[in-house]
């Protein structure tokens, strides 16, 4: 330890502090620290509390507000009273890096209506799409070709998601219709199911098919739905290291490992975003009323959006701005403004560092979480970007939109 952590000391000097995790639990009790203490010496104490072998990095937030200098200059800067003890959150961070992606590899036509989905297996080795020409396709990311052209939905295929393993996908169509599809043979695998469109949301035990709350809230169409530990449900045992399993049992053993890891011991968090212009924060399985209720767009929300780490949650609106909220309580934190049209949807990098949005406005951009600030502009659509999906192993960008192309971007 470098550094002395004081019981008690002179107020004038130190500052009376406790540390909290991002549940606002107490770590320890309250300590006077240094007011030269800097977030480096703060993770020195929290490795030391929590008897980390492995030093871990951590983020720290006062009031939602990253500490980035000594204590004493933030507290003399905000002004803030230390007559309590002074809460800190610690966040930790991820231990990889991913670069911000600043270039078009490649453009892929195929489609022959606009790209309305994509999404990157799990492993993020294959690429899927769906278009408003009603099918899904399915794209060998090493030769940018069509692999299979997958025919059966009536209507615009407006969202598709992979399952954990990747070996299923679903798609789903503006007419209601969910469809299964085998990626190795781009075939049909299930009979096609029905959704529906109202302004509940409804959560199903999904072993035997049972409806087990139903969330009522918003005065308008649920557009969006982000649970708190979907990317790592979505990628399942795949992460930036692209290990491969030998069996499926492994595969199940070390997603199960990951969820628990990510999940704690606090209850699942939801967010929902609406045409009503708000937000709401749910646990469901501790309750059927919302935890709070979030508003600052002036347009309908259109996605909403977990950091692969749950601490945040990023929402993308037709008001042309895309705003950053704490994953935990819903509190607002930041708007990232510099769309010019509406922002149909977002997307993270897996290390929760930085997040892209694609617009109305065919371009682009990709946003730093720590300075709230934009990192890179994307110009190259011709038209209206309506989907975009970051790689789980965090080395490339696909986006789509009303020119029918597909877009490879990297860093």
């Amino acid at each position: 330890m470098e550094m002395e952590i004081e019981e008690q000391g002179e107020i004038g000097k130190n500052v009376m502090c406790q540390l909290k995790d991002p549940e606002g639990n107490d770590l320890g009790h309250p300590l006077y620290l240094p007011q030269d203490a800097a977030p480096k010496e703060l993770q020195q104490i929290v490795n030391k509390l929590l008897n980390n072998e492995e030093k871990l990095p951590y983020a720290f937030y006062i009031s939602d507000q990253e500490l980035v200098v000594q204590l004493g200059t933030y507290l003399q800067k905000n002004k803030v009273s230390v007559e309590k003890a002074l809460p800190i959150v610690y966040q930790p961070q991820a231990v990889f890096r991913i670069r911000p992606i600043n270039r078009c590899s490649s453009t892929i036509a195929g489609h022959t209506e606009a790209v309305l989905s994509v999404a990157f297996s799990p492993d993020g080795q294959q690429l899927a799409s769906g278009s408003g020409d009603t099918t899904v396709r399915l794209w060998d990311l090493n030769t940018q070709t069509p692999m299979y052209t997958c025919t059966g939905h009536k209507n615009w295929v407006l969202c598709i998601a992979w399952s954990p393993d990747g070996k299923h996908l679903v798609s789903g169509s503006k007419a209601g219709e969910l469809q299964c599809w085998d990626p190795q043979t781009g075939k049909p695998s299930d009979n096609p199911l029905i959704g529906s469109q109202d302004c509940t949301i409804k959560v199903w035990e999904t072993s035997q098919g049972k409806l087990i709350r139903e969330l009522k809230g918003h005065g308008h169409w649920v557009n969006s739905l982000a649970l708190s530990t979907e990317y790592v449900l979505r990628t399942g045992a795949f992460d930036h290291t692209s290990k491969q399993f030998t069996s499926p049992e492994e595969m199940k053993e070390v997603a199960l490992e990951r969820y628990d890891k990510m999940k704690g011991n606090a209850p699942e968090r939801l967010v929902s975003g609406s045409d009503d212009f708000t937000m709401f924060l749910w646990e469901p399985a501790v309750s059927k009323h919302p935890k709070t209720r979030m508003t600052g767009h002036q347009q309908l929300v259109n996605h909403v959006y977990f950091s692969p780490d749950g601490q945040w949650v990023a929402s993308a609106s037709f008001d042309k701005s895309v705003k950053l909220w704490n994953g935990t309580t819903g509190k607002f934190v930041a708007a990232f403004r510099g769309h010019v049209g509406p922002v149909y949807q977002i997307s993270w990098s897996a290390d929760s560092r930085l997040l892209l949005s694609g617009s109305k406005d065919s371009t682009l951009k990709v946003w730093d979480i720590r300075t709230h600030k934009l990192k890179q502009d994307l110009p190259g659509h011709e038209d209206e970007v309506f989907a975009v999906d970051w790689s789980p192993d965090g080395e490339k960008v696909a986006s789509g939109g009303r020119d029918r192309v597909l877009k490879l971007w990297m860093g």
